[in-house]
């Protein structure tokens, strides 16, 4: 029997208990003149959560690593080729109740003005990284409600009713852009490249 359990523990991946959906999204840098800028979209009316601000991106395909769905979906949403794209890395990745959200850093080796974005892009827009290295975002904390249920097996509880359940919040960061809207998660993932990077690259 444990000859067996091992066996099978072998080759188990690991991964976050629940049904959770894949993602995968790019965080692009491309040049503008003289200096680096991040590269965002704005969503179209065509797909979900239509003018919010995020990067290239979308669902894992089955039989594809994370990786190749950022490249993947970039790709088609900026109509761009393969040979545009250069990955410099992955920074660190969201886990919720619903999904997991992975995120890569790439150089864009084209123009602003050469991407023809297809039709889940309303619009592009970049912001300097070097706004991001001196202007942090604002973090706001909605808390979390716990409901439960009228049959909810309080009797299978220590303590019952008077259970202490650990409640929590979520912080959700929002950026001071004139005109445009970054929060939620293109925000988090902006910010959290930029404590990478700072912490341990100089920019030039």
């Amino acid at each position: 029997m444990i000859d067996a359990i091992e066996s099978v523990l072998s080759k188990h991946l690991s991964e976050p208990l629940g049904s959770k959906r894949k993602f995968s999204v790019m965080l692009p840098l491309i040049k503008q003149g003289d200096e680096w800028h991040i590269l965002y979209e704005v969503r179209s009316k065509r797909i979900s959560q239509p003018g919010e601000t995020s990067f290239p991106g979308g669902a894992v395909e089955a039989g594809e690593t994370f990786k190749e769905a950022a490249i993947r979906e970039t790709m088609e949403e900026l109509n761009i080729s393969r040979d545009c794209i250069e990955v410099l890395g992955e920074i660190n990745y969201i886990v919720n109740e619903h999904a997991i959200i992975h995120c890569f850093v790439s150089k864009l080796d084209l123009t602003v003005e050469e991407i023809n974005f297809n039709q889940e892009v309303a619009s592009l827009f970049t912001i300097p990284l070097n706004y991001f290295l001196t202007n942090r975002p604002t973090y706001y904390t909605s808390k979390f409600i716990l409901e439960h249920p009228e049959d909810f097996p309080y009797h299978l509880i220590p303590n019952g009713k008077d259970y202490r359940f650990k409640v929590g919040g979520h912080l959700i960061p929002f950026y001071e852009l004139n005109g445009h809207s970054l929060w939620g998660y293109t925000a988090s993932l902006t910010d959290h490249f930029i404590d990478i990077i700072t912490a341990k690259v100089e920019i030039m």
